[in-house]
């Protein structure tokens, strides 16, 4: 039986509006309801007769007959009439048997529901079948719901849209939307809410960074027309990246101020709103960094470029003012940053904006290159991530203390030994380790590693266990090679090959050694001369040789992390080894063997795990699965992958690499409710991964929770509220 409608009484529920079938959800569910009085058969329905039968179900039986494919099909788009929360009660009633208000390939219902026609006013009904439809549905009432509709006219083509298609159009028109923040006195009520906060204080807190007046003031008085929010505003010490100072700000986590633009207010006034920012996930409120260059790829793909260069005006503005593009923009991050993709997204960004103000937009590539420029120098080849020796950068944040954003009980296992040693209970040792009071250095070293795999992106994997901080990553040395180049093609392309540096500050010496590394009082300045592109060229080529020195393995064909403290090559085999073919540090020859000997031992049904099975080593319950080993796969690992492919002109090994994730995704998107993971477990094909934190984007009712925001926020390049 279809679920039943109640409307007025001898009338027609009617929807002339001619909206596009496959419009954004405002769009469609946005206007009113409208009623017309009734002359038709129909209005007996309206009363509560309704002539249909219900199916009956039975030793896997019932009387519905199977359409057939030469049945005759009408001419016109079919349409139903539908009762929204009616019809939500009934499908989930029927179809969601256990109970998690999604439909799934995994539920036992009959996936098979009878809909009103519109054009007989719900008095025909027409059957929809099979899982994809009915989870369509569920996720389309949820929407029109959201939208505050209680009666819908809705098209079929909703339902059977081709699952490619309708990915692409709500990756376009809602995720995007609804994953946008913007850090100003209009978002602070959401954007201060911190999952991570474990304090017990929930009132909002700011940091702003210091030299920026104006904005200070901005947030004050923010807080004075907001008594509600209770808003602590805090300014920065010149150096807020500290160790000491990070360490003090444990207990009063905040959000941190990122760039923000003067608008006019509509009476003739300038005032500060913050620029634009997408986030990974729906639970997250802070700009984080190398998530942000993938991102950014896909607002390219689908129009949205200011929205992508103004997450570089954010990585700009974080370099100036915390020394550093942060892991994510929250105080417990000053210290730490994340892979290094800058250049090539600014330059990617660069080369789509509008050509209208070609002056503007050197202006801006000069700014953003600058910034880049400045971390190059004082972050990724400066003490302590440069190791002089060897001339490889590592993941080595500073830091004091343990991490304070994991769960209170996720360092217990390692805390217990140390507590009992000294006769105190964890929360006790907790407390004095991190005062200062007891000294540990076995500890000290243990969380130097746990830091640097939280800033490799990488968090966690076997393959950084206990050593990451140590090691010269083989994808790092491959992101600054891109740097190296970039900027060199930038000085020499763009500005005529002379880029005059603004802000002051040690260029690190080149080529690095023990020696030079040593005094730095002899190092340049960076205002003491023009930069050059040549000399960029020159410490991309050498770094080439340091990798194939180091990193590069001829018999086993691939690419290896280096140890800088046991001075040999780390055996794990991993994925990012294909990162140097997206840099193009990688020889012709070592591309070929790469392809031809080491593809293989990567790729899966799903893709390309992160690392093999053997490197990853047996799973028990004292040694469980990590997110970022074998048998997962991420996004950017398979992105890099072919897009390095492609560069060398393996086209056919990309389209299958990408064929083979783009079906996993789009299968877990049409059998599980239009779920969009963050991981896969690419051997079995499932998203039902069960590995340390479980996977992000599975838990939710009915729609996506990208989906279910997206009413609430204005359009992707206009003025919004809003992926670890």
């Amino acid at each position: 039986m279809a679920p039943t409608l109640t409307h007025p009484t001898a009338v027609n529920f009617v929807d002339e509006q001619q909206r596009p079938v496959h419009a954004d959800a405002s769009t469609y569910y946005g206007g009113e309801e409208r009623f017309s009085r009734s002359r038709t058969y129909s209005a007996s329905f309206a009363h509560g007769y309704n002539p249909k039968k219900a199916p009956v179900f039975g030793d896997e039986w019932h009387q519905r007959s199977r359409r057939m494919s030469h049945d005759e099909k009408g001419s016109a788009p079919r349409r139903f009439l539908i009762d929204v929360e009616e019809t939500i009660r009934v499908v989930l009633e029927q179809e969601d048997t256990d109970g998690d208000f999604q439909i799934s390939v995994t539920d036992a219902g009959p996936k098979l529901m009878a809909l009103g026609t519109a054009t007989s006013n719900g008095f025909k009904s027409f059957d929809i079948r099979g899982n994809y439809m009915l989870s369509n549905l569920l996720q389309e009432l949820a929407l029109a719901r959201d939208h505050g509709r209680k009666r819908i006219v809705l098209d079929e083509a909703r339902l059977t849209e081709n699952p490619v298609d309708r990915l692409s159009r709500m990756i376009k028109y809602s995720f995007w939307n609804a994953l946008t923040r913007r850090i100003d006195g209009e978002g602070l009520e959401i954007i201060c809410a911190d999952p991570k906060n474990r304090t017990g204080r929930v009132n909002p807190r700011i940091y702003i960074p210091h030299g920026e007046p104006a904005m200070a003031e901005y947030y004050r008085q923010v807080a004075r027309e907001k008594p509600h929010l209770n808003l602590d505003v805090q300014v920065l010490p010149p150096k807020p990246d500290d160790p000491v100072f990070v360490k003090s700000l444990n207990n009063k986590p905040g959000i941190l101020a990122l760039a923000m633009q003067e608008v006019d207010n509509g009476k003739g006034q300038k005032v500060l709103k913050g620029i634009p920012f997408v986030v990974p996930g729906a639970r997250f409120n802070e700009l984080y960094n190398w998530d942000s260059y993938f991102i950014s790829l896909g607002l390219l793909v689908d129009g949205y470029v200011n929205l992508a260069k103004g997450m570089v005006d954010h990585f700009i503005f974080e370099i100036k003012h915390y020394g550093k593009i942060l892991n994510g923009s929250r105080s417990y991050y000053l210290c730490r940053t994340q892979p290094p993709f800058l250049t090539d997204m600014a330059l990617q960004i660069y080369n789509q904006l509008d050509r209208s103000d070609m002056e503007e937009n050197r202006r801006w590539l000069k700014r953003a290159i600058q910034a880049a420029i400045k971390e190059y120098h004082t972050v990724w080849v400066a003490e302590p991530r440069m190791d002089p020796k060897t001339g490889l950068s590592r993941y080595r944040p500073d830091g004091l203390g343990i991490p304070p954003e994991t769960e209170a009980t996720h360092f217990t296992h390692i805390l217990e030994p140390y507590a009992q040693k000294h006769g105190l209970s964890v929360n006790e040792f907790s407390e004095r380790y991190n005062d200062g009071t007891i000294s540990e250095p076995e500890l000290d070293e243990y969380f130097l590693h746990d830091r640097a795999v939280r800033e490799s992106g990488h968090d966690t994997t076997y393959r950084f266990e206990k050593r990451c901080a140590n090691l010269g990553t083989i994808d790092l040395q491959a992101l600054l090679y891109k740097y190296e180049v970039d900027i060199g093609t930038a000085i020499r392309e763009v500005f005529d090959d002379e880029l005059e540096l603004e802000e002051d500050f040690p260029l690190a010496a080149f080529p690095p050694s023990p020696e030079s590394y040593a005094d730095k009082s002899k190092w340049e300045r960076s205002t003491s001369r023009v930069q050059k592109s040549e000399e960029w060229f020159r410490r991309a080529e050498w770094r080439r040789g340091v990798i194939d020195k180091y990193c590069w393995n001829e018999s086993k064909a691939l690419y290896f992390d280096y140890d800088t403290v046991q001075e040999k090559q780390s055996l794990y085999e991993s994925v990012t080894a294909f990162w140097t073919l997206w840099a193009g540090c990688a020889s012709e020859e070592q591309c070929w063997k790469l392809i031809s000997q080491s593809l293989k031992k990567f790729e899966v049904l799903g893709g390309l795990v992160s690392g093999t099975e053997e490197s990853r080593g047996k799973i028990s319950l004292d040694r469980p699965n990590r997110q970022w080993d074998y048998p997962y796969a991420w996004p950017p690992h398979q992105i890099m992958a072919w897009v390095g492919l492609e560069r060398y002109g393996y086209l056919e090994d990309a389209q299958r690499l990408a064929y083979r994730f783009l079906y996993m995704m789009t299968t877990a998107f049409v059998d599980f409710n239009g779920v969009v993971p963050e991981k896969f477990d690419a051997v079995k094909l499932s998203h039902l991964v069960d590995a340390e934190y479980g996977n992000q984007g599975i838990d939710f009712k009915m729609t996506s929770e990208e989906a279910q925001q997206q009413h609430q926020q204005d359009g992707p390049e206009g003025s919004r509220q809003e992926s670890h």
